[in-house]
């Protein structure tokens, strides 16, 4: 059809035709290509759920901070802390760097000076420094003729804890934000060392919580300031951080000038919380108070805990309006038992003006898991401290066998094999089948591994191989991700909200109009109806898990 030039353009532009389409000079219209669409190879998909196994590996051994930079040249171990770089033959696992560590930070000839002091008199760091002698000496068995060189484990004892758990503070410090000349100086002297030592302390519990710290300017001198500043890395939220130790005469050098005599552990629990408070805060605030007393015997509730309890919500009703505060009231006695393998660390939260963070009282379980997401960074710190001070076995975060000498061989999901001499579901041994893995398990009581496999023509399979004990070991620190994917692993339900958890791992992303349908007939009909998929997801959890636990909880009264 012949378009006038003077005619309107049939682009519908509106424009005449000679000013637009008709334009000789007009670029011509290019019209965007989409993408088309290409599936990922299997492949690939087999790398990425490789490496997100490795990472929660990693993550389960080091925590969430930044992970420890080291590589192996030739026969040597390279370790990186920051911007100072460590290498030597003879480190094998993370504790064999960190025993070299602590000594290069601290300094020879401070480590000299107090050595030849009597072992009364010397440092609480040194006097740990012997007690870890000893134990590698007399429970490790390091030093024996013909065990040069052989990786050995034992207990985590009280002067691990103390000792070695120094070091990792410090490294931790060192790799992830600054190890400061003033923080140094203050460890080396006894007077300031329990205050330092307890600061590195919540330092480490929270790094590997997930937080990035900002340490305070060497160079300040006003008092009226926090330790440092933590910022979550999950939620974005900055917080002030106030760590504060009870002193006591005799005790992380502490003389009867300069510590207390009382036997009341909470005394000083008001004092320092109102001297936190004091320091001016731009941030939410995180106070951590440690009281420094005697271990609890095991599965015995801290004497304490009540006490502490009562002072702390005594503090919230003289409370100035909008002032609040994760209060963290700790106790980490690991320097009191050092041969002792129950040191009895234990935690307390509470939220001072915040009402629905560490408060006793009866909570349906949907409001335990919205408390959970609310304050997710105070759990957080909760989750590291149980785990403190979590030292690392390999320095890669590969699985602790790689160290141990005692290799085995690891099947891994997505990886093909050529199974020869294990069992197929009847006991029969299978010979040079060729086949890939596709699922697998393991049954730690009964020491062997259950696998799925599909060979090429696409016939599956059921096998079973025992386990080694390096491979028990493995599978017990990371049976989610031991056969190279990450894997639900179902975990003894021990209170109501593991029931609610893995009822809801099963049923969050359930179309509300399906758990509405599971719901017919129930009381409050219309009161579901009007919830969004999240809500009635919890909501249906919540009934479902608090009625099978009072159904089992029944039927254990019945059978007593």
């Amino acid at each position: 059809m012949h378009i006038g030039r003077n005619q309107l353009c049939p682009c519908g532009s509106g424009k005449e035709y000679k000013r637009c389409c008709g334009n000789p000079l007009k670029e011509p219209t290019k019209t965007a290509r989409q993408p088309y669409p290409r599936p990922i190879p299997p492949e690939v998909t087999a790398m990425l759920e490789r490496q997100k196994a490795d990472e929660l590996i990693r993550e389960q051994q080091q925590g969430l901070g930044r992970p420890i930079v080291s590589t192996k040249m030739g026969d040597r171990q390279v370790v990186a802390a920051g911007d100072t770089v460590y290498l030597s033959r003879n480190w094998k696992t993370v504790a064999d760097f960190l025993s070299y560590y602590i000594k290069t930070v601290l300094g020879s000839q401070w480590r000299n000076a107090e050595i030849e002091k009597p072992f009364a008199e010397r440092h609480p760091i040194m006097q740990w420094h012997h007690e870890y002698c000893m134990y590698q000496q007399n429970v490790l068995g390091l030093g024996k003729p013909g065990q040069r060189g052989e990786v050995k484990s034992g207990p985590m004892t009280g002067v691990v804890y103390c000792y070695m758990g120094l070091a990792y503070d410090l490294y931790l410090l060192k790799n992830n934000v600054k190890l400061q000349a003033r923080l140094i100086k203050r460890l080396r002297d006894p007077k300031q060392f329990q205050g330092a030592y307890y600061e590195i302390m919540v330092a480490n519990i929270l790094i590997r919580a997930g937080f990035e710290l900002k340490l305070e300017n060497e160079a300040h001198t006003n008092e009226k300031h926090c330790e440092f500043a933590g910022v979550s890395k999950k939620t974005g939220k900055k917080y002030w951080i106030e760590a504060k130790m009870r002193s006591e005469a005799g005790v992380l050098g502490k003389t009867k000038f300069d510590g207390s005599t009382s036997e009341d552990v909470t005394r000083q629990l008001t004092k320092h919380v109102d001297e936190a408070l004091a320091k001016p805060a731009q941030d939410e605030r995180m106070i951590f108070v440690d009281l420094n007393a005697d271990p609890s015997p095991p599965g015995v509730e801290p004497a304490w805990t009540k006490q502490a309890g009562e002072i702390l919500d005594a503090k919230e009703r003289d409370l100035q309006p909008g002032v609040t505060a994760y209060v963290f009231v700790t106790n980490m006695p690991f320097h009191r038992v050092l041969q002792g393998q129950h040191t009895g660390h234990c935690l307390m939260g509470f939220g001072l003006g915040v009402p629905d963070f560490g408060k006793v009282g009866n909570y349906r379980l949907s409001e335990i898991h919205r408390q959970r997401i609310k304050h997710a960074d105070a759990f957080a710190v909760i989750q590291s401290f149980k785990k403190y001070p979590q030292i690392p076995v390999t320095f890669d975060g590969s699985l602790p066998s790689s160290v141990s000498g005692k290799p085995y061989d690891r099947i891994l999901v997505g990886e093909t094999y050529l199974f020869n001499d294990m069992l197929d579901k009847s006991g029969k041994p299978m010979k040079d089948l060729l086949a890939t893995v596709t699922s697998a398990t393991a049954n730690v009581a009964e020491k062997k591994i259950y696998l799925c496999v599909r060979d090429n023509e696409g016939i599956n399979s059921i096998l079973t191989n025992p386990m080694t004990d390096a491979a028990v070991a493995d599978y017990k620190a990371h049976p989610e991700s031991f056969f190279g994917v990450v894997q639900h692993v179902g975990k003894n339900i021990e209170t109501p909200y593991d029931a609610f958890l893995f009822l809801y791992n099963s049923y969050q992303h359930t179309p509300k109009e399906k758990l509405l349908e599971f719901m017919r007939g129930w009381p409050d009909t219309v009161r579901y109806e009007q919830m969004s998929q999240e809500d009635l997801a919890i909501e249906y959890c919540d009934l479902m898990a608090s009625h099978l636990w009072m159904t089992a909880r029944n039927g254990r009264k019945t059978a007593g």
